[in-house]
């Protein structure tokens, strides 16, 4: 693990990270992304997706709101992204909940070769085949231990599956890094699973050949954001103003320092 080490790198060279996402969360994606270093694009027409994410450094394809033209738009921007070695993070949103959700996510799997699946653990074991249950866009209940659902989605998707919950657990269907980073707090807003795949993308722009330590370190930043942030927070309201604050407080220096990994 170097996650001092890729903070540093990405703040030196500003990745650009496109990202296809809903509009509840995009302000709060592209702002964390900012806030931690990298520069976040937030494209999502047809006519451009493709011309930009051939200049970017990571793709996030986020399906938390859908509709046939964004769909295709992710399609289009995931296929350009594989022809130039771009990363692609797929957030498969609130997978199970419908048929609609489930077979879009599905659909990208297929056509776009995802180098990170970033989901909680209802949602990652739909796709997997495991009974789950996703209420809305949240994981009620999976069943079973988070890190044989990754290990087993990293092996059968052929990808890093990054499921996240009270302790992640991140695989690529063989090694299984557990982090314990975080803090409650971070379950009590909307959209902080979203920001951690943008942030999976910002550090995967940075590590295209350590795909699995990429997705890994990225939780640990987050967590580590997650705890400062909490320290000083009386609520949920307080606590999401201190995050981004917290984000861009990382220190490269003492990061590798405070990781709780396994």
């Amino acid at each position: 693990m170097q996650t001092g080490d890729s903070l540093r790198r990405l703040r030196e060279t500003k990745p650009l990270v496109h990202q296809i996402t809903n509009y509840v969360v995009m302000n709060e994606t592209a702002n964390a992304t900012l806030a931690l270093g990298a520069l976040p694009v937030m494209a999502h027409a047809r006519e451009e997706v493709e011309e930009m994410v051939a200049i970017s450094g990571a793709l996030v394809l986020n399906i938390g709101t859908l509709s046939p033209h964004w769909v295709e738009a992710m399609l289009l921007a995931g296929r350009a992204a594989n022809e130039h070695g771009v990363p692609v993070v797929l957030d498969p949103v609130g997978v199970g909940a419908t048929t609609y959700r489930t077979e879009t996510a599905k659909r990208i799997l297929d056509e776009v070769r995802v180098t990170v699946l970033r989901g909680n653990a209802g949602e990652v074991a739909r796709l997997v085949g495991v009974e789950a249950e996703v209420r809305g866009v949240e994981s009620i209940d999976a069943g079973g231990d988070p890190a044989d659902l990754a290990r087993t989605a990293g092996a059968q998707l052929g990808l890093v599956a990054s499921v996240t919950g009270p302790v992640d657990h991140v695989s690529d269907g063989e090694t299984v890094v557990a982090v314990a980073n975080g803090h409650p707090l971070l379950a009590s807003i909307t959209g902080t699973g979203c920001m951690s795949s943008a942030l999976t993308g910002c550090f995967l722009a940075v590590n295209r050949d350590r795909p699995l330590e990429a997705a890994a370190e990225a939780l640990v930043a987050f967590g580590v954001a997650g705890e400062d942030a909490a320290r000083g927070a009386k609520g949920p309201g307080s606590f999401h103003v201190a995050l981004y604050d917290s984000l861009a407080a990382l220190d490269p220096a003492t990061l590798d320092g405070r990781a709780r990994t396994s």
